[in-house]
C-alpha cells in the first residue's frame, strides 16, 4: 500500500485508498477537465471535494499541494519511477495523465494538441471566466460598461476562431483530444451556466454548438461533469 503521509493535504482529506490518483477538486470548468480525463482514461483515483464556500483552498494542508490555491490538483501515488507526484494546473495534469496512459494526446498531432491546449488556458479560461464575472456574477453590478464589454468582445472573437477551426472535423484536432477536455467544458460554462450566448453570437455559430453536443454526448463526460458530487 502507498503512503502518503508525506502530503499534509491527506490529514485534512484522507485518502481511502492511497494506492491510486487522489484528485482535489471542485465541478468547476477547470475541475471537470481532470476528472472527465479521469474517466475517459478509466484510471481509478479518489475524488475529493474542496469546498469554496468554507475556503478550503486557503487551509495550509491544501496550499502545502497547491500554492497559488486553486483547483483541480492531484497526487498520483505512481509517478514517474514509481514515486507519488504532486500536480497542480489542469493543463499540466491533462498532459500528465495522457502521457501515463498513452490516450488522447497522438504524437504525430502532439503540437496541434499543444497549440489548443494552450488556447484554452492562455485564451478560452481567462477570458470566459472574466465575461461571466462581469456578465453573471458580482461584477454585473458594476455600472461602468467598458469592463463587460471588453470581455464580451473578446470572448466573441474567441469563439469565432474555434468555430473556424472546427470546420469539416468532430474535434479540434481530428481526433478527440486532450483539447478537447480542456475547452468544451468552458463552452458549456458559458452557454448553461453564465447564459451568455446572446451576446457573444452563439447563434450564429456554424460548429461549435454542435461540437459542444458531440462532447456531452459521451458517457464518460457525462460522468466526470459531477465529480466531486457537490455538498
Amino acid at each position: 500500500m502507498s503512503d502518503l503521509s508525506q502530503f499534509p493535504i491527506t490529514r485534512r482529506w484522507p485518502a481511502a485508498d492511497p494506492g491510486v490518483i487522489q484528485l482535489y477538486s471542485l465541478p468547476t470548468p477547470n475541475g471537470v477537465k481532470v476528472s472527465i480525463m479521469l474517466e475517459e482514461t478509466g484510471l481509478p483515483y479518489e475524488p475529493h471535494l474542496v469546498r469554496f464556500s468554507e475556503n478550503d483552498q486557503m487551509t495550509p494542508e491544501f496550499l502545502s499541494l497547491n500554492p497559488n490555491n486553486k483547483i483541480p490538483a492531484i497526487i498520483d501515488p505512481d509517478g514517474p519511477d514509481g514515486q507519488p507526484l504532486p500536480l497542480f494546473e489542469s493543463g499540466a495534469i491533462l498532459i500528465y495523465l495522457a502521457e501515463k496512459t498513452g490516450q488522447f494526446y497522438p504524437q504525430a498531432q502532439r503540437y496541434e494538441v499543444l497549440q489548443w491546449l494552450m488556447f484554452q488556458m492562455g485564451g478560452i479560461g481567462p477570458m470566459f471566466g472574466q465575461l461571466g464575472f462581469f456578465h453573471k456574477f458580482a461584477g454585473s453590478e458594476i455600472e461602468d460598461p467598458r469592463p463587460k464589454e471588453r470581455y464580451r468582445a473578446e470572448v466573441t472573437r474567441l469563439l469565432k476562431v474555434l468555430d473556424g477551426a472546427i470546420e469539416g472535423r468532430d474535434w479540434i484536432v481530428g481526433d478527440y483530444t486532450i483539447a478537447d477536455i480542456a475547452i468544451c467544458p468552458w463552452l458549456r460554462t458559458l452557454r448553461e451556466v453564465y447564459n451568455a450566448t446572446e451576446i457573444t453570437g452563439w447563434d450564429d455559430l456554424k460548429n461549435v454548438p454542435a461540437y459542444l453536443d458531440r462532447f456531452l454526448s459521451r458517457p464518460a463526460v457525462q460522468r466526470g461533469l459531477n465529480i466531486p458530487k457537490r455538498d
